[in-house]
């Protein structure tokens, strides 16, 4: 069973925008992470530490935002193929109250607890 409710699709292409221009406002505009690094050159600060940590910042931020993106266009990669709402795992029907919570969501709540705590 799927969730080819048109409301996912809208949500989902709403959040990917509002997440592409706010990469864009973090980063002063469209920029590459070549540029991001070299806007940040440690030889440029005084301080080599603050220069490490905010450089570090920067590309955990980005790495976060990538992977956000990814997982959105992974959803509605999903949903154009009839799979969304499927847990990929079990391929039982993920319920709307998760959906709502985390529209990229592509586990149920217990493949998903599995899949983050393999051991436990």
């Amino acid at each position: 069973m799927n969730s080819s409710n048109p409301l996912h699709k809208e949500r989902l292409l709403r959040e990917r925008t509002q997440l592409l221009a706010r990469i864009a406002q973090e980063r002063g505009g469209l920029v590459s992470r070549v540029d991001m690094a070299a806007e940040h050159d440690v030889r440029d600060f005084e301080n080599r530490a603050q220069a490490i940590s905010e450089r570090n910042d920067e590309f955990a931020m980005n790495e976060h935002e990538t992977a956000e993106l990814g997982a959105l266009d992974a959803a509605l990669e999903r949903l154009e193929a009839g799979l969304y709402g499927s847990c990929k795992d079990c391929g039982v029907h993920i319920p709307e109250a998760r959906l709502a919570a985390y529209p990229a969501a592509m586990r149920c709540i217990d493949c998903q607890s599995s899949f983050e705590n393999p051991h436990g």
